[in-house]
């Protein structure tokens, strides 16, 4: 396929370079001369802008930070809407809110374009491997013409209901991450302050049913205090942003995710906002001085 590719940062890279090897033809845009240079490196193409990378394009695909910008790739004068060719399949992987994913899919039908939400989770090293996990809102029919695509990106692909359903989904990984990540802070500092070598400790919590991606990923940068960013706390703090909206407009009290999303603040507060969401460590152990 003709494949444009907008957001070439630590996910969209990675994951523009994997659709290129599996030989479809990828033109990206990003504000980023060196990630555009990257993904030339990697066999694809550079566009310099959005009207450029969308404009021969069969797929889009948006891999972006947050809502606005989602909403000026795809609305602005010189965005998706404006340039692609009506038959467009859209599919926008970024992590947004519900309503941002059904705004998009609603003015989109109308320039007769087809709209998927579709964000991912699996962080940088998903991202790499190509074993992402995909919760897609959508049409089923443009979810089945997404497949070719998407099963290039990712192991779990999963059709999970109407446009803004994907990023409800989404919603709900990122507050059960968050809190695994914030009890297995805490683990550790239990362990440490008990005189327990906390390698050993991990490792027995991991074979049984506490186990967890985070713990089998994770456990060995956490001890060692190696936060270099997968997934940085400062968008995993946007996105607790877009859980807390989610509980209130579906009238639903999530206390444990508000505990989850008080901590997420309080690393980004503490300048931890560049370091990865596993730096909820560093918050658990400045409690504990």
């Amino acid at each position: 396929m003709n494949i444009a590719f907008v957001g070439l940062g630590i996910m969209g890279g990675p994951m523009a370079a994997n659709l290129v090897r599996a030989g479809h033809t990828v033109v990206g845009y990003d504000v980023s001369d060196e990630r555009l240079d990257a993904l030339v490196g990697a066999g694809g193409k550079a566009a310099e802008s959005v009207a450029e990378a969308v404009a021969q394009a069969d797929t889009a695909i948006t891999m972006l930070p947050d809502s606005p910008q989602v909403e000026e790739v795809v609305f602005g004068p010189d965005g998706l809407l404006e340039h692609g060719r009506r038959g467009l399949l859209h599919i926008d992987m970024s992590t947004v809110r519900p309503e941002t994913a059904r705004r998009v899919a609603q003015a989109a039908a109308v320039k007769g374009i087809r709209a998927l939400d579709a964000p991912v989770s699996g962080g940088e090293r998903g991202a790499v491997d190509g074993t992402l996990s995909v919760m897609v809102g959508g049409d089923p029919g443009d979810f089945e013409d997404a497949r070719p695509v998407l099963v290039v990106l990712g192991t779990t692909i999963v059709h999970v209901g109407p446009a803004g359903a994907g990023q409800t989904v989404k919603a709900a990984n990122q507050l059960v991450v968050g809190g695994i990540y914030g009890l297995v802070a805490e683990a550790i500092v239990l362990l440490e302050a008990s005189g327990v070598d906390p390698e050993a400790g991990l490792d027995v919590l991991a074979g049984g049913l506490a186990g967890s991606r985070v713990l089998d990923l994770k456990r060995h940068s956490m001890i060692r205090r190696r936060f270099a960013p997968g997934f940085r706390i400062d968008l995993h703090h946007k996105d607790m942003g877009i859980v807390i909206a989610a509980a209130r407009e579906a009238g639903v009290a999530l206390p444990l995710t508000g505990v989850v999303a008080q901590l997420i603040a309080a690393a980004r507060a503490q300048g931890y906002g560049s370091l990865d969401h596993s730096a909820l460590l560093k918050v658990v152990e400045r409690i504990n001085r």
